[in-house]
Protein backbone atom coordinates (compact mmCIF):
# COMPACT_ATOMS: atom_id res chain seq x y z
CA UNK A 1 0.00 0.00 0.00
CA UNK A 2 3.04 2.14 0.00
CA UNK A 3 3.02 2.56 -3.32
CA UNK A 4 -0.49 3.62 -3.58
CA UNK A 5 0.51 6.48 -0.65
CA UNK A 6 3.64 7.95 -2.78
CA UNK A 7 1.34 7.50 -5.73
CA UNK A 8 -1.11 10.07 -4.47
CA UNK A 9 1.82 12.26 -3.01
CA UNK A 10 3.21 13.04 -6.42
CA UNK A 11 0.33 13.08 -8.30
CA UNK A 12 -0.93 15.74 -5.86
CA UNK A 13 2.49 17.64 -6.22
CA UNK A 14 2.16 17.72 -9.52
CA UNK A 15 -1.01 19.05 -10.02
CA UNK A 16 -0.11 21.41 -7.41
CA UNK A 17 2.70 22.40 -9.17
CA UNK A 18 0.52 22.60 -12.29
CA UNK A 19 -1.70 25.45 -10.69
CA UNK A 20 1.31 27.43 -9.43
CA UNK A 21 3.02 27.22 -12.83
CA UNK A 22 -0.32 29.47 -14.30
CA UNK A 23 0.20 31.90 -11.38
CA UNK A 24 3.61 32.03 -9.42
CA UNK A 25 5.73 29.73 -11.84
CA UNK A 26 8.94 30.24 -9.90
CA UNK A 27 6.92 28.03 -6.42
CA UNK A 28 6.38 25.54 -9.09
CA UNK A 29 9.75 24.26 -8.69
CA UNK A 30 10.41 23.93 -5.05
CA UNK A 31 6.98 21.76 -5.00
CA UNK A 32 8.61 19.72 -7.18
CA UNK A 33 12.10 19.33 -5.51
CA UNK A 34 9.66 19.11 -1.91
CA UNK A 35 7.55 16.80 -3.33
CA UNK A 36 10.64 14.67 -4.52
CA UNK A 37 12.73 14.96 -1.35
CA UNK A 38 9.86 13.70 0.32
CA UNK A 39 9.03 10.63 -1.61
CA UNK A 40 12.74 9.93 -1.49
CA UNK A 41 12.93 10.69 2.92
CA UNK A 42 9.84 7.66 2.40
CA UNK A 43 12.36 5.60 0.75
CA UNK A 44 14.69 5.58 3.19
CA UNK A 45 12.77 2.73 5.03
CA UNK A 46 13.04 0.29 1.82
CA UNK A 47 16.83 0.67 1.49
CA UNK A 48 17.44 0.12 5.19
CA UNK A 49 15.45 -3.36 4.48
CA UNK A 50 17.79 -3.47 1.18
CA UNK A 51 21.19 -3.23 2.63
CA UNK A 52 20.22 -5.66 5.69
CA UNK A 53 19.31 -8.18 2.97
CA UNK A 54 22.48 -7.41 0.72
CA UNK A 55 24.38 -7.35 4.29
CA UNK A 56 23.18 -11.01 4.67
CA UNK A 57 23.83 -12.05 1.30
CA UNK A 58 27.66 -10.74 1.54
CA UNK A 59 27.91 -13.18 4.97
CA UNK A 60 26.51 -16.42 2.63
CA UNK A 61 29.28 -15.00 -0.41
CA UNK A 62 32.75 -16.26 -1.03
CA UNK A 63 35.11 -14.28 0.51
CA UNK A 64 35.22 -11.44 -2.59
CA UNK A 65 31.95 -9.12 -2.05
CA UNK A 66 33.33 -6.02 -3.89
CA UNK A 67 31.07 -7.20 -6.83
CA UNK A 68 27.69 -6.50 -4.50
CA UNK A 69 29.02 -3.35 -2.88
CA UNK A 70 29.79 -2.48 -6.77
CA UNK A 71 26.09 -2.72 -7.79
CA UNK A 72 24.86 -1.01 -4.75
CA UNK A 73 26.84 1.90 -5.79
CA UNK A 74 25.75 1.76 -9.32
CA UNK A 75 22.28 1.65 -8.18
CA UNK A 76 22.68 4.50 -6.25
CA UNK A 77 23.89 6.52 -8.60
CA UNK A 78 21.36 5.84 -11.08
CA UNK A 79 18.48 6.99 -8.59
CA UNK A 80 20.33 9.52 -7.55
CA UNK A 81 21.11 10.91 -11.33
CA UNK A 82 17.48 10.34 -12.76
CA UNK A 83 16.80 12.45 -9.76
CA UNK A 84 18.69 15.36 -9.64
CA UNK A 85 18.37 15.03 -13.75
CA UNK A 86 14.34 15.10 -13.17
CA UNK A 87 15.16 18.23 -11.00
CA UNK A 88 16.81 20.11 -13.40
CA UNK A 89 14.16 19.04 -16.39
CA UNK A 90 11.57 20.34 -14.68
CA UNK A 91 13.00 23.94 -13.74
CA UNK A 92 14.02 24.46 -17.67
CA UNK A 93 17.73 23.18 -17.61
CA UNK A 94 17.86 20.32 -19.92
CA UNK A 95 21.29 20.49 -20.98
CA UNK A 96 22.15 20.96 -17.09
CA UNK A 97 20.10 17.68 -16.68
CA UNK A 98 22.01 15.83 -19.72
CA UNK A 99 25.18 16.61 -18.22
CA UNK A 100 24.00 14.84 -15.17
CA UNK A 101 22.58 11.69 -16.81
CA UNK A 102 26.10 11.65 -19.03
CA UNK A 103 28.18 11.75 -16.13
CA UNK A 104 25.96 9.11 -13.94
CA UNK A 105 26.57 6.50 -17.14
CA UNK A 106 29.86 7.27 -17.17
CA UNK A 107 30.21 6.57 -13.62
CA UNK A 108 28.84 3.41 -13.96
CA UNK A 109 30.87 2.64 -17.05
CA UNK A 110 33.67 3.19 -14.70
CA UNK A 111 32.10 0.75 -11.68
CA UNK A 112 31.29 -1.87 -14.16
CA UNK A 113 35.04 -2.32 -15.70
CA UNK A 114 36.40 -4.67 -12.40
CA UNK A 115 33.03 -6.70 -12.86
CA UNK A 116 33.76 -7.01 -16.34
CA UNK A 117 37.20 -8.10 -15.87
CA UNK A 118 36.13 -10.50 -13.28
CA UNK A 119 33.63 -12.17 -15.73
CA UNK A 120 36.04 -12.71 -18.23
CA UNK A 121 39.34 -13.77 -15.91
CA UNK A 122 36.41 -16.62 -14.64
CA UNK A 123 35.32 -17.39 -18.94
CA UNK A 124 39.30 -17.54 -19.18
CA UNK A 125 39.79 -19.76 -15.98
CA UNK A 126 36.74 -22.05 -17.56
CA UNK A 127 38.07 -22.00 -21.30
CA UNK A 128 41.95 -23.33 -20.07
Amino acid sequence: MDIVKISLLGVCGVMLGFFLKGTRPEYAVFVTAGIGIVILGLAVGKLEYLFEAVGRLKERLPEDNGHLETLIKMVGITYIGQFSAGICRDAGHQATAAQIELFCKLSVMVLSIPVLMALLDTIQEFMV
